[in-house]
C-alpha cells in the first residue's frame, strides 16, 4: 500500500466507484458475456469478417478504451441505443444477486458516493438494481453523461475510461475535489489516469498494487479493513455533509 495518500487526518468528501468488475467479481461472468455480446453485434449488424473479430474487439478495447469507442473512430456507424441493447440487453442479469454486505459498508460511509461508468444507463440501472444497491448512490456517470447523445451519426468521438479528458469531465460534473476523493476500479490503465487527473487510488479485485494504484482491494467487503480512514473522524463530520441515500431512483448526473 502507499498509504502516503491516505494521511492521517485526511477529511475525504466523495468516493467515486466504477460498477462492473468491481462492486461485484469478474468471476461472475458478466464481462465473458458481454465480450461474446459484443462480436455478435461486429459479426451480423457491422458484417466484420468472423475471423477479425476476436482480435479486432481486443485491439479496439486496448486501443481506445472501449470497443464501441473504438468501432467509431474507425468509420462504422451505428445507433448507440441499438449497440447497447445487443451488447447490454442480452446479458444473464439473473447471475448477480443482491449483496447486503456491500450495501451496509456503503450505507455506512458519510462521503458522497458516485458511480462511474463506460456502460450506459440502462445497464447501470439493472446491475445496481441486481446487486440491492440502487439506494447507496447519489448518482451515475454514464456513457449518456459523457457523450450527451444526440446524433449517434455525428463524427464526434466516444469519450470514456481511461481516457484523462473522460475522468477531468467526471470529476467536473460530479463537482468533486480530486484530492479529497478515492477512485475504485478494476482497470490498471483507468487507475493510471485517476492518478494523473489527482484522484486517490484503489484497484478493486487483486491483491497487487498497479502502477497510480495507492491501495489494492481484493474485493470490496475487505474495504472497511484496508481503508479504515473513510470511517476515521466521521462523529466530526457536519451534518450538511453527510449524503444520506436517495429515496428514489438513483439519477444520471448530467
Amino acid at each position: 500500500m502507499n498509504m502516503d495518500s491516505f494521511s492521517t487526518g485526511a477529511k475525504f468528501e466523495c468516493l467515486l466507484f466504477d460498477m462492473d468488475d468491481t462492486l461485484y467479481p469478474m468471476s461472475s461472468g458478466i464481462n465473458l458475456a458481454c465480450r461474446h455480446n459484443i462480436e455478435d453485434y461486429m459479426r451480423h449488424q457491422l458484417s466484420i469478417k468472423e475471423s477479425e473479430v476476436p482480435k479486432m474487439c481486443l485491439d479496439l478495447y486496448k486501443e481506445y478504451g472501449t470497443t464501441m469507442a473504438g468501432l467509431k473512430a474507425l468509420g462504422y456507424e451505428f445507433d448507440y441505443d441499438e449497440f447497447h441493447a445487443n451488447v447490454h440487453g442480452k446479458l444473464p442479469y439473473d447471475k448477480l444477486k443482491p449483496d447486503p454486505v456491500l450495501k451496509q459498508l456503503l450505507l455506512s460511509m458519510p462521503q458522497r458516493k458516485i458511480i462511474f461508468t463506460n456502460a450506459d444507463k440502462a445497464h447501470a440501472a439493472q446491475v445496481l438494481s441486481r446487486l440491492g444497491l440502487e439506494e447507496c448512490f447519489e448518482g451515475v456517470i454514464c456513457f449518456e453523461t459523457l457523450n450527451e447523445v444526440e446524433d449517434s451519426k455525428s463524427d464526434k468521438r466516444i469519450l470514456c475510461k481511461p481516457m484523462l479528458e473522460a475522468m477531468e469531465a467526471a470529476i467536473r460534473i460530479a463537482k468533486i475535489d480530486p484530492k479529497k476523493t478515492i477512485f475504485f476500479d478494476d482497470s490498471a490503465r483507468n487507475i493510471a489516469t485517476g492518478k494523473a487527473a489527482g484522484l486517490h487510488t484503489v484497484v478493486v479485485g487483486t491483491s497487487v498494487l498497479v502502477p497510480g494504484a495507492d491501495v489494492a482491494l481484493e474485493s470490496m467487503h475487505n474495504i472497511k479493513e484496508a481503508l479504515p480512514e473513510i470511517w476515521e473522524g466521521t462523529n466530526q463530520l457536519d451534518s450538511d455533509s453527510v449524503i444520506q441515500p436517495a429515496s428514489v431512483e438513483t439519477v444520471v448526473l448530467a
